[in-house]
């Protein structure tokens, strides 16, 4: 199929472009390439326009969607360079719910940014495919199409179920994939590209619920957790010992929406950075055996950490919300004749699973979960960060394939079917 002046979409002349956005961050970028260009935070800071900034901050204006100039008038930040500034009086808000887009105004702010910041490029020129969760309802997936044709005037327009684009990214076209997102773990069973809604089972143990244990952990534990930005300088230190530092005199008004995802940024790096699986269930012996990690606070405090970073991820395995139950529970939902494929091509894939561990204590729990009459063989891309940009990737594969380009809804199809074309061409 080919655009208006006879080019191929998302041939080498074209560029078309992914959209992957999630409850975390959206990943944005080019098709053909193997990593997005873009990984924005999925909020965005809303305040009034009155700030201008000091001399000694150097705020880099480009950033900003220069929307709002006269008082009284809002903007809007987006992106780690203006979020991660102390404004008085700046909201940060999500525009995801539930795994789909709910606040419509936001997010069109955040495709204003990623045209005009990250790709630098007018939205005309580039067909999008955008990748969506297996439960978005009729009537979000209507609206993104009429808002890329309508408002961007995108050539061409795709939609594709994220669980399909992450077995497609590790080279599958039937399998059971289980996604480990930030405010939710799923399991969904996707046959022949396609994936089994019915089936799908999901849980709110995800990157979130992690994160809010480790906020109990350092309590219990009596460390305090100081934002990065409210520190001057802090002293050098033995460990354990209590932190000095200086903190910095910050402007009035700061939200508590800001002050919170900010601490909230803060635990996710400790997780990161702390946080493993163990291939067992937790055992104290066990885990204690295992060389600790030292981790330095942003007030100057650091200490080891031991067995600990084992007991902090065992909620993401309980007994019926975690992972294994999920994947058991979904092929069970599945016909008995589809089993043998999908145990047979477990998918690992989202930011959870790019913890060091998860995918080997997955594979062990379904070992011991599954039917003992099937094979199981459970796949993970090597790299946490493939995990994790999995249904990005995905995306990049399937529109750059030759096969594919005439499966995109185009404007003039779009013009002629109206939102309809949609049920037709993305089950």
């Amino acid at each position: 199929m080919s655009g208006p002046n006879g080019m191929l979409y998302g041939g080498d002349e074209i560029g078309a472009l992914v959209f992957d956005p999630g409850h975390h961050s959206l990943r944005v970028g080019y098709a053909q390439e193997d990593t997005p260009k873009a990984d924005i935070p999925a909020v965005v800071g809303v305040g009034p326009a009155t700030h201008i900034p000091e001399p000694e901050e150097k705020v880099p204006d480009g950033n900003i969607t220069q929307s709002a100039t006269k008082t009284g008038e809002l903007r809007y930040y987006i992106d780690v360079t203006e979020l991660h500034v102390p404004r008085p009086g700046m909201e940060v808000q999500t525009y995801m719910k539930d795994g789909q887009i709910d606040n419509w105004d936001l997010f069109e702010k955040m495709l204003d940014y990623c045209y005009s910041k990250v790709i630098r490029s007018p939205s005309e020129h580039h067909p999008a495919l955008f990748t969506e969760a297996v439960w978005t309802m009729r009537p979000a997936r209507e609206k993104l199409a009429e808002l890329l044709f309508e408002k961007y005037q995108a050539p061409a327009f795709f939609l594709v179920k994220n669980a399909v684009l992450a077995a497609f990214a590790n080279g599958k076209s039937t399998a059971l994939v289980v996604d480990a997102g930030a405010s939710q773990t799923s399991a969904v069973p996707v046959i022949d590209g396609y994936a089994l809604v019915s089936a799908a089972v999901r849980s709110p143990v995800g990157g979130d619920h992690l994160v809010a244990q480790a906020k109990n952990l350092l309590n219990s534990m009596h460390i305090q957790m100081l934002p990065l930005y409210s520190i001057q300088s802090k002293e050098v230190i033995r460990e354990r010992e209590r932190a000095r530092y200086t903190l910095k005199t910050l402007p009035a008004g700061l939200t508590l929406s800001w002050q919170q995802y900010m601490l909230k940024r803060q635990y996710e790096d400790f997780c990161h950075c702390v946080a493993q699986v163990s291939e067992t269930p937790y055992d104290e012996r066990t885990a204690a055996s295992v060389p600790f990690i030292h981790y330095e606070f942003p007030g100057g405090y650091h200490q080891d950490f031991g067995p600990e970073r084992f007991k902090l991820t065992e909620c993401l395995f309980e007994q019926n919300l975690g992972a294994a139950h999920l994947a058991v529970a979904a092929a069970a939902a599945c016909e008995a004749e589809a089993r043998p494929a999908l145990w047979g091509g477990v998918v690992a894939c989202g930011g959870g699973a790019g913890a060091a561990g998860w995918p080997e204590r997955l594979a062990r729990d379904l070992a011991a979960r599954a039917p003992s009459s099937h094979r199981i063989k459970s796949h993970a891309a090597p790299a946490p960060a493939e995990r994790r940009f999995a249904a990005w990737i995905g995306g990049s594969i399937l529109a750059s394939i030759g096969s594919f380009q005439q499966m995109w809804i185009s404007s003039q199809e779009y013009d002629e079917g109206g939102k309809g074309q949609l049920e037709r061409k993305c089950p």
